[in-house]
């Protein structure tokens, strides 16, 4: 679904609209979730149903375009999960995500770059795994890009950091993750 087609549903939906709330909540679930299970893990779905109370509590202040509500979302989904951390104190941690979220990445890619192509061709499971491995800041940032589609400066908004940071932790978690894959497809062949 376009930003736009998103958008509309969410005017529809704040102003009551049970059938555009159901459309903006199956675009964007799955998204929240896999973001969430990349931050805390086997946790994500507790944390995914306070986030949608939040955002049902919230959306009738809730003003601007579909990208603005993926961000939007994305915060209350980190503000969450960060609360759910502290409570917990945990790390948190990229872990895989279920078989749900792989259609996402495939659709989601952040460039027509190479890393972008072959995440696209992984399991959800090898995906993330290799996602696992960057540092924090970069594997955040490639989940809010890839995962949730957000532009860098609305993936900036979400992690309270300069566009140009988030530019750079995803450039550098997606030039790890092209290093990576072409060392492994140099190993296997």
């Amino acid at each position: 679904m376009d930003d736009a087609d998103l958008g509309d549903a969410v005017s529809r939906a704040r102003d009551g609209d049970e059938a555009a709330f159901g459309v903006v909540y199956r675009e964007l679930h799955p998204m929240l979730l896999g973001y969430l299970r990349g931050l805390i893990g086997d946790d994500a779905d507790d944390i995914a149903s306070e986030t949608w109370h939040d955002i049902v509590r919230d959306l009738g202040g809730f003003r601007g375009s579909g990208q603005s509500f993926r961000g939007w979302a994305a915060t209350i989904a980190r503000h969450r999960a960060l609360d759910h951390v502290r409570r917990r104190q945990v790390r948190p941690r990229t872990t895989a995500l279920d078989e749900q979220i792989a259609e996402h990445l495939a659709e989601r890619a952040v460039a027509p770059d190479s890393a972008g192509v072959a995440l696209e061709n992984l399991s959800t499971e090898r995906a993330l795994s290799l996602i696992a491995e960057l540092p924090q800041d970069q594997a955040e940032a490639v989940l809010l890009r890839v995962v949730l589609g957000l532009n860098g400066p609305m993936a900036a908004r979400v992690l309270g950091k300069r566009p140009g940071a988030v530019r750079t932790a995803s450039h550098r978690g997606l030039t790890r993750l092209s290093e990576r894959l072409r060392g492994a497809g140099e190993s296997n062949g």
